[in-house]
């Protein structure tokens, strides 16, 4: 890998991990229409360490106090009620599905999972289920005619069942074109919560599933040597850099704003990935997965 395709990577990484078009996808499609090799799924797990740690320093007061209210629950009975150290707890129930599928679905997420044609029904797919719990959303937010506003639920009302709906839903994910906000968010709206709790959690929730998947991945490369380490080093700072400014203006663009301009998007690239692909101008499996 070159220079200019991580940087070129890791800029793309940057843009597209926290809204809901699939970070995973575009790194394999930018790969594909450039002629490179597909970075592959250890590429993309590394330089995700960059765009959640943009995660960590955003949420930082979140974060920690979660972490201070979970630790003191483990031995203050009094604190097991408090909310945020019920978060910790949903945190990672929500994270046992994504990583009992990651283990067992590895092999699949290296290879068959990365067909173009697979990607671009999942953009479109997913795609129709956003466009749908959005539209549901907005129609119980503003009422209408004959129709009584519904109050939307916010974190405080999480549950365990909804920490594990949310959980199956951000591993879906690991099919690449899916989108980890993109099928969270979605869950967390056909749930009745917020735009910005859904969100929230969303990012919250990857956390755990994201830092373990890269630190498992850095262990492995190390171990087979078949990364190309200044490249990836530097496209996960790409990713860093851009990443915090991606999840500073998403936070703020979804308290007023659709997203139905990120539904369009999906569903016009998979059907563009169709046609290019039904014509031969892209193989199914262009690039070969590579470090």
């Amino acid at each position: 890998m070159s220079w200019f395709e991580s940087f070129i990577l890791g800029l793309v990484q940057g843009l597209t991990e926290f809204l809901p078009i699939s970070s995973s996808a575009h790194l394999r499609l930018t790969a594909a229409f450039a002629g490179w090799h597909d970075p592959g799924a250890a590429f993309t797990a590394i330089t995700q360490i960059g765009t959640e740690t943009a995660v960590l320093i955003y949420f930082r007061k979140d974060i920690g106090r979660i972490l201070s209210a979970w630790f003191r629950s483990l031995t203050d009975r009094a604190m097991r009620g408090d909310h945020d150290a019920r978060m910790g707890w949903l945190v990672i129930i929500g994270s046992i599905p994504i990583g009992v599928l990651g283990v067992t679905l590895k092999d699949q997420i290296e290879g068959p999972f990365r067909d173009l044609r697979l990607i671009a029904t999942t953009l479109i797919g997913m795609g129709i289920v956003l466009g749908v719990a959005d539209r549901l959303a907005a129609r119980q937010e503003t009422g209408g005619r004959h129709r009584v506003i519904e109050e939307r639920k916010t974190l405080r009302d999480l549950s365990v069942r909804d920490g594990l709906v949310y959980g199956l839903c951000q591993a879906m994910a690991l099919i690449p074109g899916v989108s980890r906000s993109g099928a969270t968010i979605s869950g967390g709206l056909l749930m009745g919560y917020t735009r910005e709790a859904a969100a929230r959690y969303s990012f919250l929730l990857a956390i755990p599933a994201v830092l373990a998947s890269g630190l498992f991945e850095l262990k492995e490369a190390g171990e087979g040597g078949h990364v190309s380490w200044g490249p990836t080093i530097f496209a996960t700072l790409i990713a860093f850099g851009v990443g915090y400014a991606v999840i500073a203006w998403f936070m703020r663009f979804i308290t007023t704003k659709s997203f139905m301009p990120f539904v369009i998007y999906r569903i016009l690239l998979g059907i563009l990935l169709f046609v290019l692909v039904s014509m031969g101008v892209l193989s199914p499996h262009a690039g070969e997965s590579g470090g």
